[in-house]
């Protein structure tokens, strides 16, 4: 499991037109507070666009379906990334992520 960053890496390092995704695929399991995983970065280490994707993909992971569970509600999402801020996640992303929240991005608001 841990080697799908540098699987995503490798794949998407040849994309000339967005080279950065590379990047951010790379470190998406980075934690903010220095936990993560591959390089063990911290804070402003990781890459922006990491740092996105790392919402993102928590987001996605919660907000979505799975095999072995429903997706969750909204709100529920919105609060376990909020407990996530400053630990597993870049409160400025996080910021701006809420943000989206509050404009309606993901269809519905939050109760």
């Amino acid at each position: 499991m841990k080697g799908h960053s540098q699987k995503g890496f490798d794949v998407l390092k040849e994309i000339d037109i967005a080279p950065d995704i590379a990047l951010g695929a790379g470190c998406h399991h980075e934690r903010y507070d220095g936990k993560g995983y591959p390089r063990g970065l911290k804070g402003d280490e990781i890459p922006e666009v990491a740092q996105i994707i790392a919402v993102a993909d928590t987001f996605d992971a919660m907000f979505s379906t799975r095999p072995y569970r429903r997706k969750m509600e909204l709100g529920s999402v919105v609060e376990e990334i909020k407990r996530c801020s400053g630990t597993q996640l870049s409160p400025r992303v996080v910021e701006a992520f809420l943000e989206l929240v509050k404009d309606g991005a993901f269809g519905e608001r939050p109760d």
